[in-house]
């Protein structure tokens, strides 16, 4: 993996993480044209990379396949890395995962990033629905081992899988005496505890912190991941990214907003009701007791929200703070229209391309 460099004046690398969220009142085909215009635009500005995460069963998050929306957007971009983040490991066999990864990298070499998570990224009967077993979080470490041996078709002598190969990758190339591709996607762990840190500083993988799920103990986290760091063939030093909900708005009032719909859609989510995205309008009607108005508060301010310059300043205080390369900017707000134009003002704040 190469260590990319800042993006425009900004003093770190700046990346998109697009949940696909579609507030009521939106088609899920609207906000998929929407997530094409948000990467086009993000390829265009100089942002490093585009993800989209995981989520099962929720009316507000619309992307259950990242990978797949990957594909689409590989005839989009033309210079931007696109991935996921991420793919929720224990959700999937890994086989597949190696399959799809190596099709997207030969349909866009040299740009697919692959993050692998742990968590659900649904409740407890979806996952059960996805086959996931209760003991799936245990075998991370492994899921992750076996997912490479399939990506590189490099399994120890004696493996049960020594002999399945991934198709495409370099089995298939070997056999028809062809070059074996000179790209392979980057594999990243993500995580929001120090046990994700543990794990990517192990294998020698980039590490990407996910901030906007809670107040984790990032710093320890980030330490731990430094301080146990082992170099590998993959990565010579320790990389690290933190994601983090972003809305910019020359009006702080309209970012404030935008920003409680997300809020509101978390509130829901701890009351047993699906994780859905309420206008702004209806979120400021509701008459929330005391233990609610203190949640809808907290997650309204743990999206950083604000004019341009405000956002940036947050931003960077973050950064010195987690001395992370990498701030992933995770689009929210009612309005995709309110993502989009948090992109263009940041990216103007930064001097980042127009073109």
């Amino acid at each position: 993996m190469n260590h990319p460099s800042p993006s425009g004046t900004a003093p770190f690398v700046l990346s998109v993480l697009d949940n696909g969220f579609t507030g009521v009142g939106h088609t899920v085909n609207e906000t998929y044209s929407e997530v094409i215009s948000l990467a086009k635009l993000a390829d265009r500005r100089g942002f490093q990379r585009f993800w989209m995460s995981e989520h099962h069963a929720m009316p507000g998050a619309a992307i259950p396949s990242p990978l797949l929306m990957a594909a689409r957007l590989t005839g989009e971009t033309e210079r931007i890395r696109l991935g996921a983040g991420g793919i929720m490991l224990p959700n999937h066999v890994p086989l597949v995962i190696a399959e799809q990864v190596g099709m997207l990298d030969a349909l866009a070499p040299g740009r697919i990033d692959l993050g692998l998570g742990r968590a659900p990224g649904t409740d407890g009967a979806t996952a059960a629905a996805l086959r996931r077993h209760a003991s799936a979080n245990d075998e991370f470490p492994e899921q992750i081992a076996e997912l490479v041996g399939f990506l590189e078709n490099d399994f120890p002598q004696g493996h049960p899988y020594a002999g399945v190969p991934a198709v495409p990758g370099p089995w298939q190339a070997d056999e028809n005496r062809v070059p074996r591709p000179e790209t392979a996607a980057d594999v990243w762990i993500l995580g929001s505890s120090v046990y994700s840190a543990q794990v990517a500083a192990r294998l020698g993988r980039p590490y990407a912190f996910a901030l906007q799920f809670g107040s984790a103990d990032i710093l320890n986290a980030m330490r731990i991941y430094r301080e146990n760091f082992r170099p590998s063939v993959y990565l010579d030093k320790p990389y690290s990214l933190v994601s983090i909900g972003a809305i910019a708005d020359e009006d702080p009032a309209e970012a404030r907003r935008q920003a409680t719909s997300t809020a509101m859609a978390m509130l829901r989510m701890f009351t047993r009701k699906p994780f859905a995205l309420l206008p702004p309008e209806e979120v400021a009607a509701y008459r929330p007791n005391m233990q609610e108005r203190q949640i809808l508060e907290e997650y309204t301010d743990r999206t950083i929200h604000g004019t341009p310059a405000e956002v940036a300043a947050s931003l960077e205080d973050l950064q010195r703070q987690t001395g992370v390369n990498e701030v992933m900017l995770v689009t929210g707000g009612y309005l995709r229209s309110a993502q989009a134009q948090t992109l263009e003002l940041l990216a103007d704040h930064y001097s980042m391309p127009t073109a």
